[in-house]
């Protein structure tokens, strides 16, 4: 069985796992939101949804309509597809119950909506995802000893609600509204430079982010998102150097090597005809 991996979203994190299973022989197709809210975009697949395409690391994604999705592939593409509702799974001209793999990667953190279609394999990644219950496998997202185990039964260790390392490298939004950007994601940056502002119909002067410490602005939110107060929108990174920005990170591909990992047990077991 030749199986089609359906990815749900397609941030860094996602991508990650799209290029390590595009890499390794896979065909893989990404469906996302209208306005994905990816921070990293440089390294984010779902980017094409605004660009049109995005080229991580050679490989290339493309936004694409449903009749264009298997042409993308053959192309030697990976196609994006806006579906939020995920109803390509419902097309049977592209997808199966028999060999289609589902990977939700949108990083919920919260218990997601029971899968409504049946596929041959359901991977979650991260918090809020119960191998046994609502999906098949989940894989461990947050670093530790145990960054990118599959697990069939069971959970990941539960969201700690703060960010890794440094706190202050996430940026997040002061108040709703809409940013304009003053920095570009690569840029070296000095302690408290001005990195974007958020202006509301309710203020009267627009809310200032600058940069908590010297780095590069290794992640910002696209400006046509309409930001809520607390949202994540930024993230600096005090390594200092901008190639970093265009790099899948090692986390991306140790969450990777999970979902392969898993994969290639079920296929095993397809092939052995054991289930």
């Amino acid at each position: 069985m030749n199986p089609l991996i359906i990815l749900r979203g397609g941030g860094d994190l996602a991508s990650g796992v799209a290029l390590r299973l595009y890499r390794t022989g896979f065909q893989v197709g990404i469906i996302e939101l209208e306005k994905p809210l990816a921070i990293r975009r440089t390294v984010s697949f779902c980017n094409a949804v605004y660009e049109g395409t995005q080229t991580i690391e050679g490989v290339t994604s493309r936004l694409v309509s449903p009749d264009q999705f298997q042409d993308a592939m053959d192309a030697g593409d990976i196609p994006v597809l806006i579906d939020p509702n995920a109803n390509v799974l419902r097309n049977q001209f592209l997808t199966s119950p028999r060999s289609t793999i589902v990977v939700d990667a949108r990083l919920l953190k919260s218990t997601p909506e029971l899968l409504d279609v049946p596929v041959a394999l359901h991977i979650g990644l991260g918090p809020g995802f119960s191998a046994g219950e609502n999906c098949h496998a989940v894989i461990e997202t947050r670093r530790s000893h145990t960054l990118g185990r599959v697990y069939w039964t069971g959970s990941t260790q539960p969201d700690s609600g703060q960010p890794e390392g440094d706190i202050r490298r996430v940026l997040r939004a002061h108040r709703s509204g809409r940013i304009t950007a003053h920095a570009k994601i690569g840029d070296h940056l000095d302690e408290g430079q001005l990195i974007a502002e958020i202006e509301s119909e309710k203020e009267k002067h627009p809310s200032k982010i600058t940069s908590p410490f010297k780095g590069v602005l290794r992640g910002l939110i696209h400006p046509s998102v309409e930001i809520s107060k607390g949202m994540k929108i930024g993230d600096l990174d005090r390594r200092g150097d901008p190639a970093l920005c265009s790099l899948v990170s090692d986390k991306a591909l140790a969450v990777a090597g999970g979902v392969l990992e898993a994969i290639l047990i079920k296929q095993n077991e397809w092939n052995d005809g054991l289930i």
